[in-house]
């Protein structure tokens, strides 16, 4: 059976089954509401039930207490309808609208994909899980003040471990402690998420995404949850790196594309080995993509990587391609003092 939730003052309405939670069924929708430990510890999903009948499902009782239902409350990571439902709670719309957690974080799994790419898994407390928007980062906290920032390379949907691409940065206070002593089941802190870097849905506008090296990780994150959703905008990914073996992931853009006709991915490669045998784009990979559209009007663009890249493409595609300054979206990469990566 299915009962219709309405989000008030919104007014936006979904389905939610019987079986499912209004959060489940929300996100489901592609509508975001507040949540944090999605299982009924922290309270982050708490909002009111206009009307209709809903099961509470299993939470802590000071979380939610008799008080509240009486008054009208419940919590939707727990809640089912049991009939149509209207509630009252606020969307998540902007990076802003999500509140910022510190927690401590397990390292689940380290693969090293290329000899200078560590793909890192980072497992929450049981209770707790980290609300983010595609396209955006977390901190780890080191013991000494300092901060070290990756993105975050999984989409929203998929949260049961956040997924980080790190990349060595010889002689980095952390980077060098996970290539060459972590293996794994070390208790870190984080604090996220951050940073404005994310997609814009509220756009009917062909997407652009501009990756440099480990810059591929927010722009995954991205492309998962525009296909997971079924947006169905054109999308093009360059990927820029400097040789064949620095494309980590290669076979995952190919699966993309072979599965949505409407993605197309162009590795472009900066300094191609001989033995590589390369028959495809060489140079910058932000140049590759002012050579393919030179009139960029009508479309949005997501970049992220290497300074100098962010910067150039931003100039480059304002003055020479016509793209409107405000549809560049980008995170640069920027590096600590210490030459430690501070992303990616």
């Amino acid at each position: 059976m299915t009962f219709e939730v309405t989000i008030k003052p919104a007014g936006h309405a979904f389905a939610c089954a019987a079986d499912e939670t209004v959060l489940e069924a929300a996100m489901r929708a592609d509508l975001l509401l507040p949540y944090g430990c999605r299982n009924g510890a922290c309270g982050t999903c708490k909002g009111r039930l206009l009307s209709g009948v809903v099961d509470y499902g299993p939470h802590q009782a000071t979380t939610l207490t008799d008080d509240e239902k009486r008054a009208g409350y419940a919590l939707f990571c727990c809640a089912k309808p049991l009939s149509d439902i209207a509630i009252e709670v606020r969307e998540v719309r902007r990076a802003g609208d999500i509140p910022i957690k510190r927690l401590p974080c397990r390292i689940e799994s380290i693969d090293k994909p290329a000899g200078d790419v560590a793909i890192v898994k980072v497992k929450l407390p049981a209770n707790e899980r980290l609300q983010f928007l595609a396209g955006q980062y977390v901190d780890f906290l080191l013991k000494d003040g300092r901060r070290r920032s990756f993105s975050i390379a999984n989409p929203p949907h998929d949260d049961a471990l956040l997924e980080l691409h790190v990349r060595h940065v010889p002689g980095g206070l952390f980077t060098d402690q996970l290539f060459t002593q972590f293996k794994g089941r070390e208790i870190l802190r984080l604090e996220g998420p951050l940073g404005s870097f994310h997609l814009r849905e509220d756009s009917d506008k062909p997407m652009i995404f501009v990756a440099g090296g480990t810059g591929f990780a927010p722009i995954k994150a991205m492309i998962e949850h525009a296909l997971h959703h079924g947006i169905d905008r054109p999308m093009v990914l360059y990927w820029g790196v400097r040789s064949k073996r620095d494309l980590y992931l290669p076979d995952l853009p190919g699966r993309w594309q072979q599965a949505n006709p409407g993605f197309t991915f162009i590795p472009v490669l900066s300094d191609p080995l001989p033995d590589d045998a390369w028959p495809g784009r060489t140079g910058f990979v932000h140049r590759a993509v002012m050579d393919d559209f030179p009139d960029l009007s009508g479309y949005q663009v997501y970049a992220c990587g290497a300074p100098p890249m962010i910067d150039a493409a931003r100039r480059d595609f304002t003055a020479e391609c016509h793209l409107p300054a405000d549809e560049f979206f980008a995170d640069s990469f920027t590096y600590a003092a210490e030459a430690d990566a501070r992303k990616g």
